[in-house]
């Protein structure tokens, strides 16, 4: 019998993955991942980050030809693909599809002043009842700076795109987008259900500038006959759907639903939700996009909380006070240690400016500590809680926006591998935590089958999603952990006042 697999793609800053499922079984047969060593990044600035998109397609052929041979499949067999990629990004093209600059990613920050500006002067409230968003340093902002500080680059421009739409150029010859891509570009109008006309106007940007728009799960394009020539797929194969990494993420974690959350706890962490009324935070804590099956008929927004010292300060931890140990004995020690270390509190925003504390950076910090009670299993606990109880911050701000949180899904991974950062997160929180083993280019394969029409729904699509574990509030201690978490607010809103 001729199997028949779904291929997908995770555009990401460091490298591009790819994996290849099986249709019937949805189990992953092979991955790759191009370069090896992490992608280069072009700074010749601080605070400037730019990639070259054109790199982001040779690794995508690199790391696609890597997981055919493992697979010992062509491209005969694969039915349809599906896209990830890293959000905010902005890549310019001319009329003949050529790019004109390197991409401005996700985590350049020059573009902050012109977002603050069209902030104030469109009007506060107006801004986040459209947009849902301030313009900030997402991708409208960028091509801001671009018609600004590069006049004649614009003037050549003929389409901008987002990294997962320029790879699905690359693929087909057609230049897409969806109405999830323009949300996270803070180029979509909630309230008007279309392009975001009254920013590009106050920006000084032609409409024809947006690609087509088309429908996040559908037969968007079709490899054409070049790219199967340079890549070994199938002319014809459809590619049938894409979306940012933090939405795919949640995709891949069967995360569609009201009340339902995503969440990674790698260097950073991220708190992804999905809301079904259209609301966002009026201090903008949380920024609010499109969900991937946002609709014109149907709201599903995703709120998405993301704190910058989480893994982060877990392996500082390990680099400078338990380097001696590896992580499951790092694990093993802070188990040890009473709910609440013994009165230590770690505030655990070290990485820079937070958007949960409105862009302060208050840094990392430990309070209570007396030299004569506490070791260092005490400090390892203190910041895992304290990693949890800023998940929990984020997450009231979700709820007071009307978000009913059920159930917490995330990857066996990170953070999600140690019982105290479980139980304290499932207990504080008192929602149930299960844990999954895929990733997002596996998701981006199976959300494709989805577009594709190979499977019916997400169900399907996801019905052999591997379960490891569930972990539910301890409800014997919960008291424990909500006096825990109620400390570490104190403490928090004192540094936060002062």
């Amino acid at each position: 019998m001729n199997r028949k697999y779904l291929l997908g793609f995770d555009v990401g800053s460091s490298s591009v993955k790819v994996s290849l499922t099986d249709v019937d079984s949805g189990q992953m047969v092979s991955s790759a991942f191009s370069p090896e060593s992490e992608a280069p990044m072009i700074a010749t600035r601080p605070g400037w980050a730019e990639q070259e998109p054109d790199s982001w397609w040779k690794y995508a052929k690199e790391a696609l030809g890597q997981a055919m041979r493992k697979a010992g499949i062509n491209g005969e067999s694969i039915e349809a693909i599906g896209i990830s990629y890293q959000m905010h990004g902005l890549v310019c093209v001319d009329k003949l599809q050529h790019v004109l600059r390197p991409s401005i990613i996700w985590c350049d920050s020059r573009a902050v002043s012109y977002g603050d500006k069209a902030f104030e002067e469109l009007g506060e409230e107006k801004c986040l009842d459209h947009l849902l968003n301030s313009p900030g340093n997402f991708t409208a902002s960028k091509l801001a700076w671009v018609k600004a500080n590069e006049p004649q680059l614009f003037e050549q421009i003929d389409k901008v795109m987002l990294p997962g739409d320029y790879l699905a150029m690359k693929l087909s010859g057609r230049i897409q987008t969806t109405m999830e891509g323009l949300s996270e570009a803070i180029l979509w109008d909630f309230k008007k259900k279309a392009p975001a006309k009254f920013l590009m106007d106050y920006f000084g940007f032609s409409e024809s500038i947006l690609p087509e728009i088309v429908p996040t799960f559908s037969k968007q394009c079709f490899v054409s006959q070049q790219a199967a020539e340079e890549t070994g797929l199938k002319a014809g194969t459809p590619i049938s759907y894409r979306a940012g990494d933090q939405p795919n993420n949640a995709v891949s974690l069967n995360v569609f639903n009201p009340g339902e959350i995503a969440s990674t706890a790698g260097t950073s962490g991220v708190v992804y939700g999905v809301l079904d009324k259209v609301n966002y935070d009026s201090k903008s804590r949380v920024n609010t996009f499109a969900h991937v099956n946002y609709t014109k008929d149907t709201d599903r927004l995703g709120v998405l909380l993301c704190i910058n010292g989480t893994g982060i300060l877990n392996a500082w931890v390990h680099r400078n006070i338990t380097s001696d140990m590896d992580y499951v004995e790092m694990n093993k020690l802070a188990s040890g240690v009473p709910i609440g270390s013994d009165g230590i509190i770690v505030i655990p925003f070290g990485n820079g400016a937070e958007r949960v504390l409105e862009n302060q950076e208050i840094g990392c910090s430990i309070h209570g500590l007396n030299f004569n009670a506490h070791n260092r299993a005490h400090i390892v606990r203190a910041a895992q809680e304290g990693i949890v109880f800023s998940f929990c911050y984020g997450m009231e701000i979700m709820e007071k926006m009307g978000m009913k949180i059920q159930k917490i899904h995330a990857g066996h991974a990170n953070m999600f591998l140690s019982p105290v950062f479980c139980d304290t997160l499932a207990s504080v929180s008192g929602d149930c935590i299960e844990l999954y083993k895929t990733d997002g280019s596996v998701g981006a394969a199976k959300a494709a089958g989805i577009g594709a029409g190979i499977y019916k729904d997400h169900e399907e699509a996801f019905s052999t999603l591997k379960q490891l574990a569930v972990i539910e509030p301890d409800e014997h201690h919960r008291d424990a952990y909500l006096n825990a978490y109620a400390n570490w607010k104190e403490q928090l809103n004192k540094m936060i006042l002062d």
